[in-house]
């Protein structure tokens, strides 16, 4: 097998305009209502990102040799295992874990953060703050949680989490890190709390979905113990995630799928199945591997990483301060954040609306009317951080409105985008939809709507 080829994107091509990775789907146009048809500005980055040029051609390449990993003697069988395994390594480099730290693929940032709360010691106390996504709000059920309130500012958060550490029982602890808010964008002191979580004896997991692709994640730099992203976040939206960090407690712990792969050998005696489990990583892999996701999260980060952060940051933090500047002159937006002041943060902008055409607007309607009308999408609703959305929401008379609406920037976004979206806005807030609306019980769509789907969906 020395002499194999392996398949990779032989260039990596698409690095345009001041040497950003092209991503697919870049000329998109999509129909509005109105019967014409304009570049769509897509501004959901937060919550999937598209893939990049480089990206789909590798998985191109790769596609006429897919085969079983880890199962076959053909040629294409190990030339897809060796794919597979030189995926994990370059995840590895680019999480910049330490040298021994393990790679486990998963389905995504959830499923990696799921994997670690079952591996846990019994008795494991799991310290979390309340401005978490679902995921880390979620995956520790059935150990006992502390809830942590947001900290006044960033800086005070080593602090906060450092009082409760000293105040809890003995006992194995792990702390819940989120590297940046999937709602405000606002980056934490990710390298302080685990600092102040390692000085007590605590472990750390970094919730990285909304960094990885958008600033370098340092894992070994940070003392941070594990990791978990999602490709789909970082321009890799082929269904991978990982999770990334000590071997230890995953090694001690039950397989997360009992199956094919996560077995060394399994034997039948007196009615009763005997197994021996797989070491790490395969413990935790059970069933076929998703060789494609696990490829293309890899291409992914080679090609964010040669492209240069300072090139992915500057355009990122050019486009966020257009889009917060405008959004915050028209009247009765409300742009929300977790602190006070210009704290560092990424692309993702969180605001209300307050009203459209001189009604109470509702965010679900303002989002249908921007999509139909002027070929935008964004976000609408909490985020899957319910409790954080509707704690910044929470007016001083105690109204709280349970949507709110959220735009975020990519490598695929443009002034043109922003500015669209910020014309629009203003238009809504002034003189409300152009189209009617209906089913608001279903979430709001045009009547009619006259919007041709594509032939692939029809």
């Amino acid at each position: 097998m020395e002499r194999a080829v392996i398949p990779v994107a032989a260039t990596e091509p698409g690095h345009v305009g001041d040497g950003l990775p092209a991503v697919v789907g870049a000329g998109l146009r999509v129909p509005l209502v109105t019967g014409e048809w304009v570049p769509y500005a897509g501004l959901d980055h937060a919550a999937s990102t598209p893939s990049l040029v480089a990206v789909r051609d590798a998985v191109d390449e790769l596609l006429p040799w897919y085969s079983s990993v880890h199962r076959g003697a053909g040629y294409a069988s190990q030339v897809a295992t060796r794919v597979y395994e030189r995926a994990r390594q370059e995840v590895r480099r680019f999480t910049a874990a330490p040298p021994d730290a393990t790679v486990v693929f998963t389905r995504n940032t959830t499923d990696a953060l799921n994997l670690l709360g079952r591996s846990l010691p019994g008795d494991t106390a799991v310290f979390r703050f309340s401005t978490e996504h679902h995921a880390a709000l979620l995956a520790w059920r059935g150990h006992r949680v502390h809830r942590l309130a947001a900290p006044d500012t960033p800086a005070q958060a080593p602090a906060v989490l450092a009082k409760a550490l000293a105040d809890a029982p003995a006992g194995p602890k792990l702390v819940v890190i989120t590297g940046a808010s999937n709602v405000t964008g606002e980056l934490w002191p990710v390298a302080e709390l685990a600092e102040a979580a390692a000085a007590r004896g605590a472990r750390t997991v970094l919730d990285a979905a909304q960094l990885a692709g958008h600033r370098p994640l340092d894992l070994a730099g940070w003392g941070v113990d594990w990791a978990a992203l999602s490709g789909h976040k970082m321009y890799a939206p082929f269904g991978a995630g990982a999770l990334v960090g000590a071997a230890d407690w995953l090694a001690a712990a039950d397989p997360y799928l009992a199956g094919g792969g996560a077995t060394a050998a399994v034997a039948e005696r007196d009615g009763r199945a005997t197994v021996t489990w797989s070491g790490l990583p395969h413990r935790h892999e059970g069933g076929s591997p998703n060789l494609v996701g696990a490829h293309a999260m890899a291409v992914a980060g080679r090609s964010l990483a040669r492209a240069g952060w300072h090139t992915v940051t500057r355009h990122e933090e050019e486009l966020t301060a257009r889009l917060r500047d405008g959004l915050a002159r028209i009247p009765g937006v409300r742009l929300l954040s977790l602190w006070p002041g210009g704290h560092p943060r990424l692309g993702v902008v969180a605001f209300s609306v307050a009203r459209c055409g001189g009604e109470p607007a509702d965010q679900r309607l303002v989002a249908t009317a921007l999509s139909a009308e002027h070929g935008i999408g964004l976000r609408d609703g909490a985020f899957c951080a319910h409790p954080a959305v509707h704690a910044l929401l929470r007016d001083a008379d105690g109204h709280q409105p349970d949507r709110a609406l959220r735009a975020s920037v990519g490598l695929g976004s443009t002034a043109e985008h922003v500015d669209r979206l910020l014309a629009a806005l203003a238009e809504l807030v002034r003189d409300g939809p152009r189209w009617r609306y209906g089913h608001p019980d279903e979430g709001w769509r045009p009547v009619p709507d006259p919007r041709p789907a594509p032939a692939f969906v029809r």
